[in-house]
């Protein structure tokens, strides 16, 4: 048997995700995509720091780097650093951040975990893997990584694809989309339901996949770039409208599922309160799946709304852990031979 290659030296990620930091937290930390390739360079152009990739979803932001520093926490404090300042974080919010701080062989395992979808609220979900290959290729396309982390990336999309071919982890609900759906289906009968998705992005596409399957009675798109709007609505057998007209038909729906890219709140609480009362306070799901939030959280204090975030779904995500948790081991027995077959971990001494 050949020598593994030594991939660990110089390898770091620091991130936060929905276990250890609240949305209200995260969607402070979150990177537009527009901003992601200025992101991976500035991470790159930190001192001793010579790849980068830039991961920024609604559960997670991770920054994975190579770097030349004597001490992984040398290279630690240097990436938080760089998103308080990124950020312009208040000394309070800086203060109670919450990272997780991996190098070599851990760095590694915690990405092969991620694009399996074993890291997810939703366990086995199928959009991170998307979402980290797009990562990568947005630092590839800017020339920011290099010998490690394109061999390192390259080698997660291979476990990923793996794991996902060899264990059934992906049997059931396995998108945020998808339980989003699943809760509007627990409050209301979706063939007698009017459904409008907020946004055009692909968690909107997962939506409208999800409801068009399950026979929801009309789907409503209304979206920024009205082009998107229509392009889904048409493949959806929807209805397109303007994202300056969404708010003339809130009163025509049963459930709001918002997902777009807004740096701030699109719904908010002085709308919703003339919709209810045009809709004489009859019951409205709203499901924010956008991180950070379209949803101004007082909504929710509105007689006759019910208001759910990202956060609030993992009870519902919870539900449809079971089965698949059973698969957990058969994962993490691949996760870990992988490892050792791209040489992060050394085989034991014979």
């Amino acid at each position: 048997m050949p020598e593994p290659t030594d991939n660990r030296g110089g390898l770091v990620c620091v991130g936060l995700n929905y276990k250890t930091t609240p949305v209200e937290v995260r969607e402070r930390l979150a990177f537009p995509d527009a901003q992601v390739p200025q992101a991976v360079q500035q991470v790159r152009g930190l001192p001793g720091f010579e790849e980068s990739v830039v991961i920024s979803t609604c559960n997670r932001v991770e920054l994975y780097a190579a770097h030349t520093l004597s001490a992984g926490t040398e290279s630690h404090v240097a990436l938080r650093d760089y998103l308080i300042q990124r950020f312009e974080l208040q000394p309070e919010h800086a203060e109670a951040l919450v990272l997780y701080n991996l190098d070599a062989d851990e760095a590694a395992r915690h990405l092969f975990r991620v694009v399996s979808g074993l890291d997810s609220m939703v366990l086995g979900e199928t959009e991170i893997f998307g979402q980290v290959k797009a990562a990568y290729k947005t630092a590839l396309d800017t020339g920011a990584t290099g010998r490690t982390l394109n061999k390192l990336f390259q080698q997660a999309f291979t476990v990923g694809k793996k794991v996902r071919n060899d264990t059934t982890i992906q049997r059931g609900s396995t998108s945020v989309g998808s339980v989003a759906v699943d809760l509007a289906e627990k409050v209301h009968d979706l063939k007698e339901c009017r459904v409008m998705l907020v946004g055009a992005g692909e968690m909107s596409r997962t939506c409208a996949q999800s409801l068009l399957s399950r026979g929801a009675k009309s789907i409503i798109v209304s979206n920024r770039s009205y082009d998107k709007a229509v392009e889904l609505a048409a493949e959806m057998k929807g209805v397109a409208m303007k994202f300056d007209e969404w708010e003339n038909a809130l009163h025509e729906v049963d459930v709001i599922i918002s997902s777009t890219s807004a740096p701030h709140f699109v719904i908010k609480q002085e709308q919703v309160e003339h919709v209810m009362r045009m809709r004489r306070w009859q019951p409205l799901l709203i499901i924010d799946i956008a991180v950070p939030r379209d949803v101004d959280p007082a909504v929710n204090n509105i007689e006759g709304v019910y208001l759910y975030d990202i956060d609030a779904l993992q009870a519902i995500a919870d539900e449809g852990r079971r089965e698949r948790e059973r698969q957990l081991a058969a994962c993490e027995r691949i996760i870990e031979e992988q490892l050792e077959k791209f040489g992060f971990l050394k085989p034991p001494a014979s």
